[in-house]
Formats: structure tokens, C-alpha cells, sequence
């Protein structure tokens, strides 16, 4: 992409006298020496209802109480901050500060200060991106769709839209990748009901329907990134090959020796036979004999001519 990218770290106050110097050296060299020209980029107040949203919002969510308390701010003291606006035709499309646009409407204020800049779309978007990504006021999932819609629009690789936010490509690309994650999940990311690490982990995971049920597993668990991971892991895992082995003593058998021990001791027996592996190991069996109390563990004992006189 042609021309010059602004890295995040130099702020929003760049970008706009970026957008306005060239206009206001060529408006300077038509104005006679003594007369004053008009401040471009100045704060000016416009009507509120000529100012529409931006198709271009990285933000779509807005937590209702604290835009409330913004609306009880501008209706003491108005808008305190100017909206940062391009002209549209008669119209004044907003680039940044929509809560501030919103706090002016519900308070019914007429009017509103702005500051009015000349760019192109893709700066308007750049511009709204950086302005929340500044105040950190983008989710994760508005974040990646922000980067998403650059690309998108104007045709640009990660390493474009990296440059144009001032973050590093593996940063954007990490972003980018959640939005490979369903629309449920990713409204539970929105929600903060997941962190950024739960959704990396369910990426992990090939089916989508897996991705649901453990993301509401790890909700409704409360489960922390490390432990969904670990569930993750074992997923992924093969299950472990039967050993080969051969029990010693034949299945009919079995069963008549444990029918005969229960007659004999009146009481529940299990056994487990031994077993020899492939290669020659042997592994070990056991014999369970139950009792419920200390008289029976005497009768038992007495059984199989145990006796503790010394």
C-alpha cells in the first residue's frame, strides 16, 4: 500500500495533522498576507443530528451503565472532548468518539464540538482503531475484526495492518485467528465469559462441536486456561495400546473357585487372577474376601487356621 503508515506509539494528534497539512499549506498560499485563514482541524459545533455513525466502528459493544454515567457528565457539563469527524456531503461522518455521540444524544444536547479532518476510508478506519485500541476499549473479538475489515477493505497482509496499528505482526495474526472460532464462542469471548487464553486452547481442537461443549464446560466450571488445556492434551492423545497378557487360570475355573470360596466363607470373594505379560513378566493377583464386623473377621480367621496365641 502506498503511502506513509502511522505507527500506533505516535498517537491520535499525528494522525490528524497528517490529515490536514497539506490542505492548509495550499489554503495558505491562496490567502492574502494580512488576512487570517480558517484554523483547519479546529474546534468547531455542529448540529448533533448532522453527524452519523461510521461504517467503519471497530466498536459495537457498549456497556450500558457506564455510558449512562457519561450521559449524567454531558448533561451537566456537555461534551467535553471533540468528536473527530470527516465531511460527507452535508453530513459529517464521526471517526471517533462514538460514546461521547451517544452520551450527546441521550442527553438531547443540539449541538456538539468537533474537530473536522480530511481522510480517506481507510484512514477513518485506521483512526477509529487506534483511538479505542488506546483507550483500550475493544474486546478481543472487536479488536480482530477491526484488523480483519483493513485487510478486507483495502487489500493489505497482516504485516500492512501491523505496521498501520503499531503492533507486532504476531500480535495481529494471534488476533486474527479468533475469529476462526464460532459465533458462540466468540460472543463468549465478547462477554468476557473466556479469556483470550481459553479461546487460543480451543483452537487446538478439529471439531466444532468439541470447541462448544468445552468452551461451556470450562464456563459453567469455572475452569482456568491451564486446566482446559490439559483437558485439551488429553483429548489429543491416543488411547494407550492394551498390554498383551494371559491370565493363569482358565475363566471356568475362575468362576467355580470363587463360587466354592463363597460357600465356604459365607460371604462375598473376588478374585483376580494373575497374569503373565508377553514378555515373561508376571503381574500379580489378589484375593478379597468381605467381612462386616470384628466377630466376622474372627469367624474368617478361624476359617483359615489363623490364630494370634503366641
Amino acid at each position: 500500500m502506498a503511502g506513509k503508515h502511522i505507527g500506533l506509539g505516535r498517537g491520535l494528534d499525528v494522525l490528524i495533522k497528517d490529515g490536514t497539512t497539506a490542505k492548509r499549506q495550499a489554503t495558505a498560499k491562496k490567502v492574502p498576507a494580512k488576512a487570517a485563514p480558517a484554523p483547519e482541524g479546529g474546534v468547531r459545533e455542529v448540529p448533533v443530528n448532522k453527524v452519523v455513525a461510521s461504517p467503519w466502528q471497530p466498536r459495537s459493544n457498549f456497556a450500558a451503565e457506564a455510558l449512562m454515567e457519561l450521559v449524567d457528565s454531558v448533561k451537566i457539563h456537555g461534551v467535553l472532548q471533540p468528536l473527530l469527524v470527516r465531511e460527507v456531503g452535508q453530513k459529517f461522518e464521526l471517526i471517533a468518539g462514538e460514546r461521547r455521540l451517544r452520551a450527546a444524544q441521550a442527553a438531547l444536547l443540539k449541538r456538539v464540538p468537533v474537530i473536522v479532518i480530511e481522510a480517506t476510508d481507510e484512514k477513518a478506519l485506521e483512526i477509529a482503531l487506534i483511538e479505542n485500541l488506546q483507550r483500550e476499549d475493544l474486546n478481543p473479538i472487536e479488536e480482530a475484526e477491526g484488523y480483519a475489515l483493513l485487510q478486507k477493505k483495502f487489500n493489505l497482509t497482516q504485516e500492512m495492518v501491523a505496521k498501520q496499528v503499531g503492533k507486532a505482526r504476531a500480535s495481529v495474526a494471534n488476533s486474527l485467528r479468533l475469529l476462526e472460532l464460532s459465533d458462540t464462542i466468540r460472543k463468549y469471548v465478547s462477554e468476557e465469559l473466556l479469556f483470550v487464553g481459553h479461546a487460543k486452547v480451543l483452537l487446538s481442537v478439529d471439531s466444532d462441536k468439541e470447541k462448544e461443549l468445552l468452551a461451556r464446560r470450562a464456563i459453567k466450571e469455572g475452569l482456568s486456561v491451564r486446566a482446559l488445556e490439559k483437558i485439551v492434551k488429553k483429548l489429543g492423545q491416543p488411547p494407550k495400546k492394551a498390554r498383551a497378557e494371559r491370565a493363569d487360570l482358565p475363566l471356568d475355573y475362575l468362576h467355580t473357585l470363587s463360587d466354592e470360596l463363597h460357600q465356604y466363607f459365607g460371604t462375598s470373594v473376588r478374585i483376580t487372577p494373575s497374569k503373565t505379560l508377553t514378555n515373561g513378566r508376571k503381574v500379580k493377583g489378589s484375593l478379597e474376601v468381605d467381612f462386616h464386623d470384628n466377630d466376622e473377621l474372627d469367624r474368617l480367621l478361624t476359617l483359615i487356621g489363623y490364630s494370634n496365641e503366641l
